[in-house]
């Protein structure tokens, strides 16, 4: 049996738990242009899943 593949974009929900973030909080950023970068498909936000990685990585403190 075929399995179905799993898509590399995320919606906002799926994007805030990939980060570990609320909701609202990634909505705030994408608002303030400080999140990672998001793109709309129709109408809709998705995030693809290299850009929040990239973005994670971005932003990691430096010690």
């Amino acid at each position: 049996m075929a399995q179905k593949k799993r898509s590399r974009f995320f919606t906002t929900d799926e994007a805030a738990e990939f980060l570990r973030l609320k909701k609202h909080t990634l909505e705030n950023m994408r608002s303030l242009k400080t999140g990672p970068p998001a793109r709309k498909h129709g109408g809709r936000v998705f995030y693809h899943v290299d850009d929040l990685i990239a973005w994670s990585k971005n932003t990691r403190r430096k010690t």
